[in-house]
């Protein structure tokens, strides 16, 4: 940490990073705001052996996730004088630091920012930005000092020795480094969670103060990290972060690359895993409704062998799935399209950035000759689950577009919350359809989701 090694004993791997930095280290330049990955004032640097720094919320990273990684904090940045750093002179400068509680995630999120070799064009500072909240509203001189910034030059990292083998922290924290070991290790321990990348895990720690009684930390297992892309298709590994599987989807699938930009933030991204947004199973999951309309197949692994299975018969009801207590999502493949394939998919929130959706929808259809000969639409939001509306696809092969948006109403029956109401996300869901026949109507017109 901070070009320093760092050693732990007697201290759960359970503890949060962001209480561990505070408590036990006394670096309180790292603020808690939200405890829930939201407002960005935890914001500390992970440096990677290839160059990558990314920005991750402490809050929610757990400090077993952490073994074996070069970390940095606000306290680590300095200058090659011993001075304040570039970012921190530039946030100073360019009077970005407001009332100052918040300053110290923007500057690890600006370090984050400068080392990656990225224009300071609008969006991509909007996008690195957009983890970081400032209550003071004081963004324009936040941006002046991301742009004074950018293209710094990557120091290198650090890096801790690797360990040669899995390793057990706590008889809780098992941190398998084999597939082999990770599938002994959830046979023998059933009860255990599975953590990826821990975004949505780590709340156990942060905000609800009751981590989980033992968890498997897959991170660290080769197949589960791999990224194959052939010729057909992609397979990506179940523990693979958002962050290295974005480029990849975006060139097979370009419609993700604006719905991929709103999945959380860079820190969200830097962590968070497909694998788990399948694995929680939840209704309102971003992804699900993706993959669903995109026909993926899933890979099932356990010491009784491996099994494939479409990601259709995955989900079973509310936060429930078909993978067995001995078993962990390996993969997921998914086909890439052919020259007659369309893809498209739309996220309707109250907020654009760091919000769930309340209607996620997703759309796979075949065209040939102006005539759909097949669709595949998934929604998310509108279910217990994430769903197919096949009554929809029916209706849509048969009569079109409208009759597809009546069909809607057979399909899902949603329920009311502080999101939208039932009635809100019904209309929701037609009105997506409607944008799709404008989008397929009109090639060449953009037609962007707006948080609404």
């Amino acid at each position: 940490m901070n070009d320093e090694p760092v050693e732990l004993s007697d201290i759960s791997p359970m503890t949060t990073l962001l209480d561990w930095l505070r408590e036990h280290r006394g670096l309180r330049g790292t603020k808690e705001g939200c405890a829930e990955g939201d407002c960005g004032a935890c914001t500390v640097v992970l440096e990677r052996a290839d160059g990558r720094h990314q920005p991750i919320n402490a809050c929610i990273a757990l400090i077993g996730q952490i073994d074996g990684q070069s970390l940095r904090t606000v306290e680590g940045l300095r200058g090659p004088d011993g001075g304040p750093h570039a970012v921190q002179r530039a946030i100073a400068e360019a009077d970005a630091t407001q009332c100052g509680f918040c300053t110290p995630g923007f500057v690890m999120t600006a370090y984050a920012f400068a080392s990656g070799g990225e224009a300071p064009d609008p969006d991509t500072v909007h996008d690195a930005l957009a983890g970081n909240l400032c209550r003071c509203t004081g963004y324009r001189p936040i941006v002046e000092a991301m742009k004074r910034v950018a293209s710094l030059a990557a120091e290198p990292a650090v890096m801790p020795p690797s360990h040669e083998g899995s390793v057990t922290f706590d008889s809780r924290f098992f941190a398998p480094r084999t597939l082999d070991d990770l599938l002994r290790m959830r046979a023998h321990h059933p009860e255990a969670l599975l953590l990826a990348g821990g975004t949505d895990l780590g709340l156990l720690a942060s905000r609800g103060r009751k981590p989980p009684r033992a968890l498997i930390h897959v991170a660290h297992v080769p197949e589960l990290t791999a990224i194959e892309e052939g010729k057909g298709e992609i397979a990506i590994g179940a523990a693979v972060p958002y962050a290295r599987a974005m480029p990849v989807l975006v060139a097979a699938f370009p419609a993700l690359r604006t719905y991929l930009a709103r999945l959380g933030s860079r820190q969200i991204r830097a962590l968070g895993t497909i694998g788990g947004n399948l694995g929680t199973a939840s209704p309102i999951g971003d992804m699900p409704p993706v993959l669903l309309a995109l026909a993926t197949r899933l890979t099932l692994a356990s010491t009784r062998g491996v099994r494939e299975l479409p990601l259709d018969d995955f989900f079973l009801g509310y936060r429930k799935t078909a993978l067995a207590s001995d078993e962990v999502i390996q993969s997921l493949a998914l086909r890439r399209l052919r020259p007659s394939e369309h893809f498209f998919c739309d996220k309707v929130s109250k907020r654009r950035d760091q919000d769930i959706s309340t209607v996620a929808g997703a759309y796979w259809l075949r065209i040939r000759d102006g005539r759909i000969e097949n669709a595949r639409l998934a929604f998310g939001g509108m279910a217990a689950t994430p769903r197919r509306a096949l009554h929809a696809e029916e209706a849509l092969l048969k009569n079109g577009f409208t009759t597809a948006a009546a069909a809607l109403s057979l399909d899902f029956q949603p329920i009311d919350d502080w999101r939208g109401t039932a009635a809100y996300r019904l209309q929701v869901a037609k009105n997506l359809l409607r944008r799709l026949e404008m989008r397929l109507a009109e090639p060449d017109r953009p037609v962007e989701v707006e948080a609404l």
